[in-house]
């Protein structure tokens, strides 16, 4: 079960003018489950997006990167789940282009104007066919309000939907903003989402989206791990339709750019948070607050470190408060310079170790108690600075193990 994680409820998910979304059952892996999911967009949009740092990343992610980069307007995305279209070469490549060609022609469109997506087994070639049959369905199921059933539709091992949504004032206009992510596994940042899709009304300069497409994923989705790999499908896509009522927002450092990065930043985090919280197999949700570093980088370095470890993972399982694993992780994060004498480690309000060392005052029954909690925070201390950071991640259970272990089964 995921970690205080429920199902939205689509009431509480509202329409984003200008966007549309359908569904479809093709059948692409399993029958009798949604599957293909088409995202409509009115002409105008402004369109940016993210995407893993793989080198052995999947087609329709360097399809992505090309058609975003075109010029064309981007006026469709089209996810599949079921199969990845990873490590599948130059055939991949074309079904990848089959397939926008296909919706393309359905909607009277150039196929540079289509955003593919793909997510599922890896080294399987994508059943185009499935896919191409399945296009009118879901364009004719398209309708503003259907966010919950297209976050159902790109889940694979996800237990639960991944949705949120806000509203803000910007320039005393009411902008909303809505998104929809899935993830449960082979999670780590280089972008650690597996797929995320933020759309806002909000009426945004076109060249700020690249920039604001890389500001949300370093706070949110970049800053998550569940098991340490790198996906080769991960992406994330930000999309302004232009259609609210604000001025437009020129600069991310005027006060309507904090006010509406603020507002995304929110939801992305969410996003992210839901898919750690979902992880496979996970029974905890963990925020590693690293502070006292000489810059943010090296705070991060940290805190990866320690949520990676296998074993500081599967001490929080069991509760079991074996926390000298984290000093260990801590100590071989990579800083060089780094002197042990200056760490200090809290759990919540247990102080565990001071100065490097244990606190004499510390008591194993306080850390056990705090890790039997569903979300805990550890905070490291370096003792070399003023930058701070923070990543959240989840435990390692007997289930990971069983879901992978089963994944293509």
């Amino acid at each position: 079960m995921p970690v205080n994680l429920t199902a939205p409820d689509p009431s509480t998910l509202l329409a984003v003018p200008g966007v549309r979304l359908g569904v479809a059952e093709a059948g692409i892996r399993k029958a009798n489950r949604k599957d293909l999911t088409v995202m409509l967009l009115d002409e105008g949009a402004a369109v940016g997006g993210v995407f893993t740092q793989n080198r052995f990343c999947a087609a329709p992610v360097q399809v992505c990167r090309d058609h975003l980069t075109a010029g064309f307007g981007v006026r469709a995305l089209l996810i599949n789940t079921g199969n990845a279209n990873a490590g599948t070469g130059q055939d991949g490549l074309a079904r990848t282009r089959t397939t926008c060609v296909a919706l393309a022609r359905h909607l009277n469109l150039a196929p540079e104007q289509i955003l593919p997506f793909s997510t599922g087994v890896i080294m399987e070639p994508l059943p185009v066919e499935r896919i191409e049959a399945g296009l009118p369905v879901a364009i004719a199921d398209a309708a503003p309000g259907h966010w919950a059933r297209a976050a159902e539709a790109i889940m694979t091992t996800d237990t639960v939907p991944k949705a949120f949504s806000r509203q803000v004032s910007i320039g005393g206009a009411t902008v909303t903003l809505t998104g929809i992510s899935k993830g449960a596994g082979m999670i780590r940042p280089n972008m650690a989402t597996m797929l995320g899709f933020l759309a806002t009304d909000a009426r945004i300069d076109p060249k700020l989206m690249q920039p604001l497409a890389r500001m949300l994923a370093d706070a949110s989705f970049n800053r998550v791990t569940i098991d340490g790999d790198t996906s080769t499908n991960d992406s994330f896509i930000v999309i302004a339709t232009q259609q609210a009522a604000n001025a437009p927002v020129s600069s991310l450092d005027s006060p309507d750019g904090r006010a509406l990065l603020a507002a995304m930043q929110d939801v992305a985090r969410q996003l992210a948070q839901a898919i750690v919280r979902d992880g496979e197999g996970a029974t905890k949700f963990i925020t590693i607050r690293v502070e006292g570093g000489r810059d943010a980088a090296e705070c991060r370095q940290v805190a990866y470190a320690v949520a990676h470890s296998p074993l500081v993972k599967t001490a929080f399982f069991a509760s079991d408060p074996n926390l000298g694993r984290i000093l260990a992780a801590v100590g071989y994060a990579g800083i060089d310079d780094l002197d042990p004498d200056g760490i200090d480690l809290h759990l919540d309000d247990v102080a565990v170790a001071l100065k490097g060392g244990r606190n004499p005052a510390y008591r194993e029954e306080d850390g056990q108690r705090v890790m039997k909690q569903s979300e805990i925070t550890m905070r490291i201390a370096l003792g070399r600075g003023e930058a701070s950071d923070t990543v959240w991640t989840c435990d390692l259970s007997h289930d990971y193990v069983s879901i992978n272990a089963d994944y293509r089964s």
